[in-house]
Parts: structure tokens; sequence; C-alpha cells
């Protein structure tokens, strides 16, 4: 390939974060240059367009994914799994995470303190190809569903940052918010929490994979990912603000968990978010 792109867009909570991210994605690829793999990478930056094309481009050096689209929408076939980040927040696990499961917190005083109390209310989610969002929470509602449905309706809103929006706003009443978003908007968006309440968490899967095209050949990927390695190692406190330990090499059948959580749900009657 003579030229290559590269894009890191599911952690983008605020500028701050984009910035880091872009600078640690720059360092691993002039890591990764310095040990022989090619130089000049043009880097994306938001909008990114659609995603799911970004991830099937043959000319992708890295991006990262939801584990959702990589095991559930074929990317799993097309493209290289690089490395799964290890994050220092609540919720996480080596590279598992979970979701948080919160709700407004006026529903909270009437009575939600449990998702199991929160039948008939409004839950919102970032998108129908999030693991965190949907998938996370259709399993964790599943065994409270009758008749394949739970809540009084379901409504997406783009991204974990507009579902906490909506639920500070009074316009959802309930959601699963990815574990390292909750912490990232902790850390730098306080207030957007101040009317958001905890009930609970759901089980934990593989964390969002770095991938690259399969044109990728094995020796780059070694080199890549310990490009990715020197990246988070030469700025600590850019790892602190990312809460970013480093990150752990699984098999691509790790993902195979996010099947199962979609599996469980329909194995409830419960085979859609509803």
């Amino acid at each position: 390939m003579s030229s290559w792109i590269a894009g890191l867009p599911m952690y983008n909570v605020t500028p701050r974060h984009v910035a880091l991210w872009h600078a640690l994605l720059r360092d691993a690829l002039d890591a990764f240059a310095n040990a022989g793999g090619p130089a000049g990478v043009a880097l994306l930056d938001e909008p990114f367009g659609d995603l799911h094309t970004l991830w099937r481009r043959d000319d992708l050096l890295l991006s990262q994914t939801c584990g959702y689209p990589y095991r559930m929408l074929g990317l799993r076939d097309t493209v290289r799994l690089i490395a799964t980040p290890v994050f220092n927040a609540d919720g996480c696990h080596g590279a598992r995470y979970s979701s948080v499961l919160v709700v407004s917190a006026r529903v909270h005083a009437g009575g939600a303190t449990t998702l199991a109390a929160c039948r008939g209310l409004r839950a919102a989610f970032n998108g129908e190809d999030s693991h965190s969002g949907m998938n996370a929470l259709r399993h964790a509602v599943a065994p409270h569903a009758h008749d394949g449905r739970f809540f009084g309706s379901v409504t997406p809103f783009g991204s974990h940052l507009n579902v906490l929006r909506a639920l500070a706003a009074g316009d959802a009443d309930c959601a699963a918010i990815d574990c390292v978003t909750f912490a990232y908007v902790k850390d730098a968006l306080p207030e957007l929490l101040h009317d958001i309440r905890i009930i609970g968490k759901t089980a934990s899967a593989p964390g969002l994979p770095l991938i690259a095209s399969r044109t990728l050949e094995e020796p780059q990927v070694a080199a890549l990912r310990d490009a990715l390695d020197r990246a988070v190692s030469v700025d600590a406190e850019r790892a602190r603000v990312l809460r970013l330990k480093g990150f752990e090499r699984l098999a691509p059948d790790a993902y195979d968990a996010i099947e199962r959580f979609a599996r469980d749900a329909a194995a409830h009657g419960y085979p859609a978010l509803a």
C-alpha cells in the first residue's frame, strides 16, 4: 500500500480528549515509521463520515471500532485485530469493560433505583450498532422483559454524550453508558452528571478493539503493536487523562462474548431493545 490513513473515532468525548488521542496516535505512527513502517500516514479527524465504510478501507492502518460491529456485523472477517485498550476506570478489568446503568434523578426519586424498576420508562441509547449502549442493555433487561417488551419507549440519540444530555434534560429516563465514556464525563464534564444517578452495571465484555486493514502484513502488525505500547509509555500525563494503562492482545474469538449477549437476550424472548 503506497499510502495509509489512520483515525481514532470512538472516545472523543471532549476537545481535550480529541487532542490527546490524536497526539497518542501520532506518536504511535512515528514509532512505527522508525521501526520500518510507512511514514506520512494521513491522520483523519472529525467528522469521520460513515464509520462502517472507514473500517473496511484497504488503506486503513489503524482505527478503533466497537465490539458489536466487529463480531456481529462482519468486521472480524475483513480486518486485522491489532490490540484492545486497558483503561483505569470503574467497570474495567483488564481489556474488558462494562456499561454503567443510569437513570435521571427525577425517576430515581420516584423509585427507579434498580433496573427492574425501570419498566415502562423511556430508554435512551446511542445507536443500534453499539454493544455498550444497546447490546449490553438488552442483555441486562432481558430477564425482566415480558412478551418482548420492557420499556415504554426506546430512542437512539447518536452518542453516549447525547444520551447523558437527554437524561439531564428530562428527555429520557434510563440508559447504559460505556464506563470509559462515563469516567471521561465525570472527569471533564461533571456538571452533566448532577441530575443522573447510577443504579448498576452490565456484564463485562472485551473492550473496543483497534483494527487495521487485512492488507497490513504480519510483521507490520507486530511492529504496530509495539509502537502503540511505546506511545502509551512516553507521556504519563496523557495516559493519566485518557485513563489508558496500555493494550492487550486478545484473540478474535474473545469477541464471541458479544454474540453471547445477543443470544442470551433472544433466549429470554427479548431479541430487540423494546
